[in-house]
């Protein structure tokens, strides 16, 4: 059964930094795509990150390009999305993803894509001076 955890979120300051963590179970996550999207309140949901199988497989949507960087940890089976220069409108609800068995990202029109089989509880991240 495919569980996961976010953790990480908080308050911070206009040019701050987070780094969320999301904690997996119940499939193999180095051979799995994962990803991370957030929702703001009133707005869709939106992709943010996806870390394919092959670590080289990493995919931004622009608006966090140079800022965001997704990663992971095999042996502890967790996902990162490390957050640097952080904006107010990257203020909402960050939540980590998969379909637990598909080793690429979808990518559409230059944002990742995902189909939102599986996904925790979310993260609250708010930005804000």
């Amino acid at each position: 059964q495919v569980n996961l955890v976010e953790s990480g979120g908080g308050l911070v300051q206009p040019g701050g930094s987070l780094t969320l963590a999301c904690k997996t179970s119940g499939f193999t996550l180095e051979d799995t795509a994962m990803g991370w999207f957030r929702q703001a309140p009133g707005k869709e949901r939106e992709g943010v990150a996806c870390l394919a199988r092959i670590e080289s497989g990493r995919y931004y949507r622009d608006s966090v390009k140079g800022r965001f960087i997704i990663s992971r940890d095999n042996t502890n089976k967790t996902l990162y999305l490390q957050m640097n220069n952080l904006k107010p409108e990257d203020t909402g609800v960050y939540y980590c993803t998969t379909d637990g068995a598909r080793g690429y990202c979808t990518v559409v029109l230059g944002s990742p894509k995902f189909d939102y089989k599986y996904y925790g509880q979310g993260t609250q991240v708010t930005v804000s001076s």
